[in-house]
């Protein structure tokens, strides 16, 4: 039998409300520009014409309620308040008519973003990976399962930072549903239990520092806080 050199840390898995199982990571999908304001606010306008993607490991993974350094590279570092779809049964080319079915639950998350690295990046024509794709920049409260939540509607969405309020919205100001995300998604990978869609953040996003406390709300789902703390 094939040892290993060394041993890798345990797979993440979320907290699910309700039940002691965890809902394991697998992958981490993430929709650009899905909200009109956000996307004027980076100076872009948003594609009705399809969604587009950018991805971030699994391990980027953060529990809610945590405290992280202010991560390295970086002098702009951003939080963006996030509606998570959770999938729960594998399809490929889902039609937009059953891609509810697949949906396991919804969480509250954080894309955290070293901006300037992203715009960097950007102006540079390469990817976003080390604006994006870093320790603890994917944060996940726990997830309520969809029959508990219901319908995606009006809900709102909001964020402060030491409780003075940067961010608000609708999830129905998503340029993009979720049946449509999941949808176009899956004509591109066949998508597994296990993957997270965060599906774009409204407009407010702003720079965090070492001491601050964000906290975040859906209507509907368990909020998320974490706190920045020095760098290392």
């Amino acid at each position: 039998m094939n040892q290993h050199m060394f041993d890798l840390p345990p797979a993440p898995s979320a907290a699910v409300n309700g039940i002691d199982a965890r809902f394991p990571i697998y992958r981490i999908f993430c929709v650009g520009r899905n909200y009109e304001a956000h996307a004027a606010e980076m100076g872009t306008v948003a594609d009705r014409e399809a969604p587009f993607y950018f991805t971030k490991s699994a391990r980027a993974y953060c529990p809610s309620g945590a405290t992280i350094p202010y991560p390295p590279g970086t002098a702009n570092f951003h939080h963006e308040m996030e509606f998570v779809i959770t999938i729960g049964k594998s399809g490929f080319r889902i039609p937009v008519s059953s891609a509810l079915d697949h949906v396991f639950g919804y969480a509250c998350g954080l894309d955290l973003t070293r901006r300037d690295l992203q715009n960097a990046a950007k102006d540079k024509g390469r990817p976003w990976d080390l604006g994006k794709d870093f320790e603890n920049s994917a944060v996940l409260a726990p997830i309520t399962r969809a029959t508990e939540f219901g319908e995606v509607a009006s809900q709102q969405i909001s964020l402060s930072v030491n409780g003075a309020e940067r961010q608000r919205g609708a999830l129905n100001e998503m340029v993009f549903n979720v049946a449509e995300l999941i949808a176009d998604l899956s004509s591109f990978y066949h998508l597994q239990p296990g993957d997270l869609i965060y599906t774009g953040t409204p407009a407010g996003v702003a720079p965090l520092a070492p001491g601050d406390v964000v906290y975040g709300e859906i209507d509907g789902l368990s909020a998320i806080e974490l706190t920045i703390g020095a760098a290392n």
